[in-house]
């Protein structure tokens, strides 16, 4: 918003930004006009301050060269007088003298005279030479005038011209220039450049960017339409919007902006900026005097939510750890359990084999224990076994026995 002083009534009021942005094209066409009538009548001073002085120096030519005859006749009539007073003090012979020197300074001054009617005439064709360059160079003035106030009719017909300064010069060659005249003072961390990317099968004109602290915190997509005067068909700046719009989303703008000359009399779009977000979101159409200043106000009002982006950034990022974090919980989870069922299934093999072990070895003790008890029989047999209970069944090996002993 900005304030406005009346210098009449002193009273302040305020405009919004595009109120305040028509009062100045007001201001500039008035001034515009006051400054072209200056001009006019500046140009036609001195056209006059230039025929005059050429008068002057013409004067100034003949008076001298009048002068310095003048000053030669007076000259010759003094010698005249000088001869005649020395005829009426001479004889014949000098008078005779005298009389052929006259006639030759009378001779000698008629063609003085004649040399100086002579450099009249010129003097005269001179200043008709001089008349007749006057109103050459008067037509000429007039030619030029005529051409200025014809090319000054075109600029105010086409009045959203006024600031390109384009002769023979592309509309986006243009904008490229107006942009890098103040990319290093006004724009030092921005990117501004052609789009090449055509992958999609279209592209647009220029992309904008910038970014603070890493976030971008703005970006428009550009397009610039200057429809030439001899072009048969005639474009409207709407046949555009679609294609605008889909570069755009493509190309992950937040703005798309249209640069245009198409419609020139159509005064919806010769009022300042454009919005056309109607048709579709967050889109422009301006004329080039608007270039720089639409890039700074969606610029400025960007950097105002930047410290909301950074927080909706943080946000961002917390998300994405949370969801890192939940993967790697999944992840874990998943790991374990198989990790578990797979021990669980170890676990279960080995108390298996353990418990087929177990039973093996009750097997084993118990063959181990039916052995001790036969062993314990065998050894109690054994215990309980005699040479009576051998030779029992077996007389004659009682007998050898029985003499065994007697011998022993």
């Amino acid at each position: 918003m900005q304030e406005i002083k009346c210098p009449k009534c002193k009273e302040v009021f305020v405009v919004d930004e595009s109120g305040y942005a028509q009062i100045v094209q007001q201001v500039r066409d008035r001034e515009f006009d006051k400054e072209l009538k200056q001009r006019e009548k500046e140009f036609e001073e001195l056209r006059e301050k230039d025929l005059e002085l050429a008068r002057m120096k013409q004067r100034e030519e003949f008076d001298k060269v009048l002068s310095s005859k003048s000053k030669e006749l007076v000259a010759r009539e003094g010698e005249i007088q000088q001869l005649k007073a020395k005829l009426l003090g001479s004889d014949t012979e000098k008078k005779l003298a005298v009389t052929q020197a006259l006639h030759e300074k009378e001779k000698e001054l008629s063609e003085k005279e004649i040399e100086i009617t002579k450099l009249k005439n010129q003097l005269i064709s001179k200043e008709t030479e001089e008349q007749l360059k006057e109103q050459s160079l008067h037509r000429e003035y007039q030619d030029k005038l005529k051409q200025k106030d014809e090319q000054i009719e075109y600029y105010k017909d086409l009045k959203a011209r006024q600031s390109t300064k384009m002769v023979g010069e592309s509309l986006e060659k243009h904008c490229l220039n107006q942009f890098n005249t103040l990319r290093m003072t006004a724009f030092p961390m921005a990117y501004f450049e052609k789009d090449n990317d055509a992958r999609s099968g279209s592209k647009g004109d220029f992309i904008f960017r910038e970014l603070a602290d890493g976030i971008e915190f703005i970006s428009i997509m550009f397009e610039m339409k200057n429809e030439m005067d001899e072009t048969a068909t005639k474009h409207k700046n709407e046949d555009f919007f679609k294609e605008l719009d889909k570069d755009r989303r493509e190309k992950g703008c937040e703005y798309a902006v249209l640069v245009s000359l198409l419609e020139i009399d159509n005064e919806f779009y010769n009022n300042g900026i454009v919005d056309v977000s109607y048709r579709y979101e967050k889109m422009y159409v301006v004329r080039p005097q608007f270039f720089i200043p639409i890039i700074t106000l969606l610029r400025n009002a960007a950097r105002n939510s930047l410290e909301y982006r950074r927080e909706l950034e943080e946000a961002k990022h917390q998300q994405i750890d949370i969801l890192h974090f939940e993967e790697n919980m999944n992840a874990f989870k998943e790991g374990f359990a198989r990790n578990y069922r797979l021990a669980s299934d170890k676990f279960k093999t080995a108390i298996d084999e353990i418990d087929k072990t177990i039973a093996h070895l009750k097997k084993t003790k118990e063959a181990l224990l039916s052995s001790e008890n036969n062993l314990r029989l065998a050894n109690n047999k054994a215990e309980d076994l005699t040479i009576k209970k051998l030779t029992k069944n077996a007389p004659r090996m009682k007998e050898m026995f029985d003499e065994m002993k007697k011998e022993s």
